[in-house]
């Protein structure tokens, strides 16, 4: 056949194809141009799910009688002018193809008026962008587009729409992500003529937490860190949940780019990185997050329904993000910030169930005020009673008085040691309350970021065994440590092979020296073995850490003495991450005297 030109209304059809999916998508198409005419009030009218009707009002600046034929014609818009002005694109971002689009699988209807005109315009389309008949309409002053019928000449698109409730979800949950990308904007949502909620617009602090809290539920403000990160040229904000504060599904998670809404791998890489050693396996972190960056560093169009963005310093985002967040979630540690409540996973709020750092980030968030310091950690708790004495000689005098909690010296954050429950948990007094600590776990916690810490400067220190241990492996566990000579120097362990299925080990961690060796060295190897040889194993020296400090952490049903708990307790306060261990669950917990008052209804 000869090649021929398509007529404009099957082109349009085409390009509704990947602009308009269902009634959700048009929704998003007609609320940005909103956004984009400057709009403080949106009011979305739905029927039938958006199958029957699909109208959308704001207050923006209106589009002149002149220019209503152009705005339902293809590549015809007010954003760009230049091939400049698409490289750096400021607004909600430009294809020339939703009004055509829609208007040629569904019966659209355009009024607008702009602020000194004598009354509003009326046009209808049907994407064969020809016969346009302006009609004087007493409309206010900005703008309505009505969608009617949606894929009433396309039945085979129409029978893939879903159900009217299932539709009207869609567009539920999509205007609620964009209110939270403009909270200068009001949004009033309808369906069949009911009030599904009127959201007005938040200018104030406290008024951006409320819409949050609306959007997201109150728990989330309640355990959540707010962010304020800036660095050459980037600048992330927002809120992200603490660790124990977490969701099965990826369903509260919204990310924001120059106030787009927007799905990217490197982010929800950069994202999940920060959050891999604080988080509950198979959780997902809940977070609102915005991050603003120069337009030109940003192309906004590159996904048919502006889904997607690319940025063209792609590994500079990343790094950016996961440092940021690294950062906040680093610096939860008892007595280093103003919302102890929102810290602790406490009684109230059942829970459902971060590398490297670029050093020239300044980060500035409610909880991180500066770098944290890194305390020096003990080789065991046991070791540090001396260190602790000399610099807690209140709690050795009030050893020999046997009163564990000095009367007169302030409490430090997680306060003193009163008990051992069950060979388990530590019980400590603190000024306003108690605090239960699982001593395994936090002890885990301490010692894995000092084995970080360790590694990050090139190497974890090593102690010779006086005596080697000579251990029996398969070959090929023979063969790995042969191997890996390097990479277990590294870790601090002295590791030869000494026949075809044995190892000797001469040095071990010093970190970790009262330890079941053998058990530890196996277990390593079966970490190793499991991920990969050589080029991933440095990917995943985190994981081996982990496995190496879960084995030196103080175990459950060992008794401690109050010297011990109470340096534990010390540790604790000076440690990164603390608030959960290597595994991601909480590691202390706190109860208030108010909230014991209420336990046993005092003063009701």
């Amino acid at each position: 056949m000869r090649i021929h030109s398509l007529p404009i209304q099957l082109v349009n059809q085409i390009a509704a194809g990947e602009v308009v999916e269902r009634p959700s998508s048009v929704v998003k198409e007609l609320v940005e141009n909103c956004f984009d005419a400057g709009a403080g009030q949106i009011f979305i009218d739905i029927e039938q799910g958006g199958a029957r009707l699909i109208k959308v009002r704001d207050n923006g600046c209106g589009i002149v009688k002149e220019d209503l034929p152009l705005a339902l014609s293809r590549h015809a818009t007010s954003k760009i002018a230049t091939l400049q002005d698409l490289e750096q694109v400021s607004s909600m971002g430009f294809r020339g193809e939703a009004l055509p689009s829609i208007s040629s699988v569904a019966r659209l209807t355009l009024i607008s008026r702009i602020a000194d005109a004598e009354c509003a315009w009326r046009v209808a389309a049907d994407g064969s962008e020809q016969n346009f008949d302006p009609q004087p309409d007493p409309h206010p002053p900005g703008t309505t587009v009505e969608v009617h019928d949606l894929f009433y000449n396309t039945p085979a698109r129409r029978k893939f729409l879903k159900a009217e409730k299932t539709e009207f979800a869609h567009i539920e949950t999509l205007i609620k992500r964009m209110a939270l990308s403009r909270f200068d904007v009001g949004f009033k949502l309808s369906h069949n003529q009911k009030d599904v909620f009127n959201l007005k617009s938040a200018p104030t602090n406290i008024t951006q937490e409320q819409r949050v809290a609306d959007i997201c539920g109150s728990a989330f403000i309640e355990n959540c860190v707010k962010i304020d990160f800036s660095a050459s040229g980037l600048q992330l904000t927002g809120w992200v949940g603490l660790p124990t504060f977490s969701r099965s599904q990826q369903d509260m998670q919204f990310f924001y780019v120059n106030g787009r809404l927007i799905r990217d791998k490197p982010v929800s890489h950069a994202v999940k990185q920060a959050y891999q050693d604080v988080l509950f396996h198979g959780r997902h972190p809940v977070f609102v997050l915005y991050l603003t960056l120069a337009p030109a560093l940003v192309d906004v169009n590159a996904h048919p329904a502006k889904l997607e963005v690319r940025f063209r310093e792609g590994r500079l985002v990343h790094d950016f993000l996961f440092t940021a967040l690294h950062r906040s979630l680093a610096d939860l540690r008892p007595g280093n910030n103003a919302r102890q409540d929102d810290v602790i996973s406490t009684l109230q709020h059942e829970p459902e169930f971060i590398a490297s750092t670029l050093p020239r980030f300044n980060a500035k968030s409610d909880y991180n005020q500066g770098q944290p310091q890194q305390a020096s950690l003990p080789l065991t708790v046991a070791e540090t009673i001396k260190a602790y004495a000399e610099l807690y000689p209140e709690d050795r005098l009030a050893q020999k008085q046997q009163q564990p909690i000095p009367q007169t010296q302030s409490y430090p954050p997680l306060g003193y040691a009163v008990a051992h429950l069950h060979n388990i948990y530590i019980l400590a007094e603190t000024l306003n309350g108690i605090i239960l600590v699982d001593a395994h776990a936090a002890h885990e916690r301490v010692t894995y970021e000092r084995l970080k810490q360790q590694y990050q400067q090139g190497a974890v220190p090593g102690q010779p065994l006086l005596l080697p241990i000579k251990i029996t492996v398969s070959s090929a566990e023979a063969d790995l440590a042969e191997q890996e000579h390097a990479f277990f120097s590294s870790l601090g362990f002295e590791l030869n092979r000494s026949g075809p299925e044995t190892i000797l080990l001469r040095s071990v961690p010093a970190l970790l020296s009262n330890i079941d060796k053998e058990s530890l060295i196996r277990d390593v190897l079966a970490d190793i073995a499991e991920h990969g040889m050589s080029h991933r194993i440095q990917e995943l020296s985190n994981q081996l850490l982990a496995t190496m400090a879960c084995h030196g952490a103080v175990r459950a049903h060992r008794r401690l003495g109050i010297d011990e708990m109470n340096s534990l307790l010390r540790d604790m306060e000076q440690t990164e991450r603390i608030g959960q261990c290597n595994h991601g669950r909480p590691t202390w917990i706190e109860l208030s005297t108010n909230d014991l008052d209420k336990f046993f209804l005092r003063g009701q």
